[in-house]
């Protein structure tokens, strides 16, 4: 029990008038007496017919899990054994990898149960912890304010954000674009896999005609075919400390994690295999390709392992150590970032060499900060310094990319928001050039 920021007040107040009252009539010291019991007797008159708090009995209801940059609900049930109505407050503390949950100020408390609802934002993946919730109430002159402290220490797991990549999967399958995509194996003459057999008109290419099976028929038969299911795509994710930097509300690692099973979704249900490696300083995940009804559950069981990293990315290690385990060609999305030309020149070196062997779409995470910074209108000196680091910056990816592109290895230089579309995008043009 604690007095209130009006009973400060109110009391100082008091104590001012009784010391002018003493200091101009020292007959009236009485008046301190009066004043001290008047008080005392106010306060503890309030302090008595405060809330009992400690019977309050308190329910946390939580998901079992929470999806990383996605606003979900908790609550707490309070049950209220008075039949009285009274306000308090609630605050909840929680781990650094939640966004602070604001105060709810004045929820009335009825007679019975009274749900409270309360929105919590994990900023990263992992485990997070609610640790106490902090209840607080006062008196109806509000003068004493009564506290309660309810230990929780509830663990919650953090996972990737799997609702966004099921509702930008499922936006994109409902496009014209993918709709053909996820039929390009259905496309006639296209591919390399025997779709049926056909009688031949002016115009077929002549090289599909099936002789004996003309022969067995008595008519000329040409062979169609269809794009080859069960190709291979291997999802790369960097984790090295570079990734583990914020961009924008999340870290980079989990910009990436999330474009990368939009990717895996859609590649499933087109029919390839797909397969989850990330690396830092070596190979720390690999998951080879998989298909079939629990296939994206285990690549996002993969993905929710992949953890923050501090150390700096060795891309000889990983992408050698991928290449091995992958002998057969496959197209590779490396998921990564890069600052300039110098610190990016082994990423160069290996992904060339990778290129090789496999197919390579280079995927890195444009900061639009730095494109703002470079053209905006400098009013100042620091502006323009700012300006002309941005330039250069924006310049070094540049020659980056053009460099990796004409090695044969397709970039993507793009912004998080727009990273999802342009992979899906590439894939199905892949895909129905049969390029992997």
């Amino acid at each position: 029990m604690n007095p209130t920021k009006t009973a400060v007040t109110v009391f100082l107040a008091g104590a001012v008038l009784a010391v002018l009252t003493t200091v101009v009539a020292h007959s009236l010291w009485s008046f301190w007496l009066i004043f001290i019991f008047v008080a005392a007797f106010i306060m503890g008159a309030d302090s008595i017919l405060a809330p009992r708090l400690s019977r309050l009995d308190i329910r946390f209801e939580a998901p079992t899990r929470l999806f990383v940059g996605n606003r979900q609900k908790v609550e707490f049930v309070l049950s209220n054994p008075f039949r009285r109505t009274f306000p308090v407050r609630l605050k909840l503390d929680v781990s650094s990898d939640i966004e602070e949950v604001p105060d709810r100020e004045q929820v009335m408390v009825q007679p019975g149960e009274t749900p409270v609802p309360m929105d919590l934002r994990a900023a990263r993946r992992g485990q997070v912890k609610v640790e106490t919730l902090w209840i607080l109430a006062r008196g109806p002159l509000g003068l004493m304010e009564v506290r309660r402290q309810v230990t929780l220490n509830r663990k919650i797991p953090v996972d990737p954000d799997l609702p966004s990549v099921s509702r930008r999967a499922i936006q994109f399958f409902t496009t014209r674009n993918l709709q053909s995509g996820a039929r390009v194996e259905r496309h006639r003459g296209d591919g390399s896999e025997f779709d049926c057999l056909r009688e031949y008109l002016p115009g077929f290419d002549i090289r599909t005609i099936d002789w004996k099976a003309s022969a067995r028929h008595a008519k000329i038969l040409c062979k169609e075919f269809r794009a080859e299911r069960n190709r291979q795509v291997i999802l790369a994710v960097d984790s090295g400390r570079l990734m583990s930097e914020p961009l924008g509300e999340l870290p980079r690692l989990d910009h990436a994690v999330s474009s990368a099973l939009t990717l895996a979704y859609v590649s499933l249900r087109v029919g390839d295999r797909v397969g989850l490696v990330s690396f830092d300083d070596r190979l720390r995940h690999y998951l080879a390709p998989v298909k079939g009804r629990g296939a994206f559950a285990a690549l996002s069981r993969t993905a929710a392992k992949i953890e923050y990293s501090s150390r700096e990315t060795n891309f000889t290690l990983g992408l050698m150590e991928l290449v091995t385990r992958q002998p057969r060609r496959a197209l590779v999305v490396v998921m990564t970032d890069f600052v300039d030309t110098i610190t990016s020149e082994l990423m160069v070196e290996n992904l060339q060499r990778t290129a090789q062997r496999h197919l390579v779409l280079f995927v890195a995470l444009k900061d639009p900060m730095l494109t703002n910074e470079a053209e905006r209108r400098p009013r100042n000196t620091l502006d323009l310094h700012r300006a002309v680091v941005a330039g250069r910056l924006v310049r070094d990816r540049e020659m980056v990319v053009r460099r990796l592109r004409r090695s044969g290895v397709r970039c993507i230089d793009t912004e998080p928001r727009h990273v999802s579309a342009s992979l899906i995008d590439h894939y199905l043009e892949l895909k129905r050039r049969e390029t992997f």
